[in-house]
């Protein structure tokens, strides 16, 4: 049997977007959603100096740029975690860790 080729040109970033959209995972989906609602509920310097880096069930792991930052964002733990499941309408985010990492 014959494999029949398109003959138009198509663009790699169709071709990614298609390749991403089929393989990508129910945690990067849960990630990206995470991102979005980070980006939208924490703001000022702690958004300067945290954000999210991974998300596995229901805990996410931050990444913060100091020792320092990690002890005062143990203090808003709940706070934090309240905000980003209102907005998400439902339970996301029942643990946060912190982390040096990359900010």
């Amino acid at each position: 049997m014959k494999k029949r080729y398109n003959k138009e040109p198509i663009h790699i970033s169709n071709v990614l977007d298609n390749f991403i959209a089929k393989h990508k995972t129910r945690t990067d989906t849960g990630m990206t959603r995470i991102w979005d609602l980070w980006e939208s509920t924490i703001e000022g310097q702690i958004a300067e100096n945290a954000h999210p880096a991974a998300f596995k069930g229901k805990l996410l792991l931050v990444h913060v740029s100091s020792s320092v930052w990690i002890q005062q964002l143990q203090f808003l733990k709940v706070e934090i975690m309240n905000k980003i499941n209102e907005a998400a309408g439902k339970e996301l985010v029942n643990d946060i860790r912190f982390k040096i990492g990359p900010v």
